[in-house]
C-alpha cells in the first residue's frame, strides 16, 4: 500500500509541475526538481537600476519604439513555479546559461536565438519601473546590435515566444540552458520539467508562404532542432 500511495503522490507532483497552459504533465515530460529555490524580494516600485554597461557603450545605442522596450520588471508568483520576474505585459523572464557574467557581462543570444528569446531591451537614459526587484540588482549590457538589454544580478533577461500568454513558463529548462529568473537573479528550480527543444524562429516576411522549415512558434511541445 505504501508503494501505491507513493506512486499516486508522485503522479500529483508531476502534474503540479507542468507549465501553465498544459494540463497533461506526461505530454511535457515534467518532473520535480530536487534543488528548489526560495526567492524573495522587497517591493520597491520607485527604485532606479544601476547600469552594468559603460556609458561609452551606450552612446551608439539605437532608439527603440515604446512597443520594443521593457518598461517594467515586476516580481510575481505563478502557480507551480513560484517566484518569477515579469515584464509590463505579465510575460515571464528567463536567463541563459551560455551568457557570461565574468569578467564582463556578455549576451550570447543573437540572430535567430534572439527571435526565439527576445531580449528585454530599453533605451539609453530610461529606467524600468520596478516592483519587487531591488534596484541594485538591475543593470544593462550592450548587445551585439548596439541595443541595451536589461540584466538582473548581471544576468541578461529574455522572454520566450513559446509563451503565448501572461504567466506561462514553457521556456523552463529548454535545452538545459534556459531557466525562469527570480527577483534576485537566480534560476528558479522549484519546478524543473524534462529538457525540451526551443520552438523554431518565426519566418521572415519575405519567406512566408514558403518552406515549412521555418517552424511554428506556437508548438512548444514538439520543439525544433535549434540548439538554443
Amino acid at each position: 500500500m505504501k508503494v501505491v500511495g507513493a506512486s499516486i503522490a508522485a503522479a500529483f507532483v508531476l502534474t503540479g509541475c507542468a507549465p501553465a497552459g498544459l494540463d497533461n504533465a506526461s505530454d511535457y515530460g515534467a518532473e520535480p526538481a530536487a534543488n528548489a529555490v526560495d526567492a524573495t524580494a522587497t517591493p520597491n516600485p520607485t527604485a532606479e537600476p544601476d547600469g552594468d554597461a559603460p556609458e561609452g557603450d551606450e552612446a551608439d545605442a539605437p532608439e527603440l519604439s515604446e512597443d520594443e522596450v521593457t518598461s517594467e520588471l515586476n516580481a510575481a508568483k505563478v502557480k507551480r513555479m513560484g517566484e518569477t520576474v515579469q515584464n509590463e505585459d505579465g510575460f515571464v523572464l528567463y536567463r541563459f546559461d551560455d551568457d557570461k557574467v565574468k569578467p564582463e557581462v556578455v549576451s550570447e543570444c543573437n540572430g535567430d536565438c534572439a527571435k526565439v528569446w527576445p531580449p528585454a531591451v530599453i533605451n539609453k537614459g530610461e529606467k524600468p519601473k520596478l516592483k519587487g526587484v531591488d534596484a541594485d540588482k538591475v543593470g544593462t549590457v550592450t548587445r551585439e546590435d548596439g541595443t541595451l538589454q536589461l540584466t538582473i544580478e548581471k544576468w541578461p533577461v529574455y522572454t520566450y515566444i513559446g509563451d503565448k500568454k501572461a504567466g506561462q513558463w514553457k521556456g523552463q529548462n529548454v535545452g538545459k540552458k534556459w531557466f525562469v529568473i527570480t527577483p534576485d537573479g537566480k534560476k528558479n528550480l522549484t519546478c524543473l520539467p524534462a529538457p525540451s527543444k526551443a520552438v523554431a524562429p518565426p519566418a521572415d516576411e519575405e519567406e512566408e508562404g514558403g518552406s515549412d522549415s521555418s517552424g511554428d512558434a506556437g508548438s512548444a511541445e514538439s520543439g525544433s532542432d535549434y540548439s538554443y
